[in-house]
């Protein structure tokens, strides 16, 4: 994946990363990262059914809009809000946004993920951990968690040269 990153080490444009591409044929069928990320700034839980019935052009569309100023979170939580009652009739459900989330912290590693490296005999150091990006921060943290499929964590670990 290319990632372009700005001077506050946001995402400016992206789509998906190595470790998705097993899913990212026959139209995105699984809600990539950079998505979920976005979803988690704009405080909305979007389940897999809701993903699969917008068109490739509105999810394409999430992908492809800006969400790093209040502005546009909000506009993209406007979006989605539409996209959602135009496809279900009803509203999304909302998402708790936390005010200080474990992937912005530079000035350590989250200490459940650092257990799930050792697993592995990794170790992710601090200034590994300052090198990536939000979203890859972001994609490691939800990589490991309970209940979700953790085949992509290694992956991760590999792409994102930590191992």
């Amino acid at each position: 994946m290319t990632i372009h990153k700005n001077n506050n080490n946001e995402i400016m444009e992206a789509t998906h990363f190595q470790f998705e591409e097993d899913f990212m044929e026959d139209n995105v069928r699984c809600i990539p990262m950079l998505v979920r990320f976005k979803l988690d700034a704009a405080g909305i839980k979007l389940k897999l059914q809701e993903w699969s019935r917008f068109s490739v052009e509105e999810r394409t569309r999430l992908t492809k809009l800006t969400c790093n100023t209040n502005e546009e979170i909000l506009n993209y939580r406007n979006y989605l809000t539409r996209l959602v009652y135009t496809h279900f009739g009803t509203e999304p459900t909302d998402l708790m946004v936390p005010a200080n989330p474990a992937w912005a912290n530079l000035q350590e590693v989250d200490a459940s993920l650092q257990a799930k490296a050792s697993e592995h005999k990794w170790f992710i150091s601090t200034g590994q951990w300052r090198s990536l990006t939000n979203l890859q921060r972001f994609a490691l943290l939800k990589l490991y968690r309970q209940g979700h499929e953790n085949k992509n964590f290694p992956k991760a670990m590999k792409e994102f040269n930590l191992v």
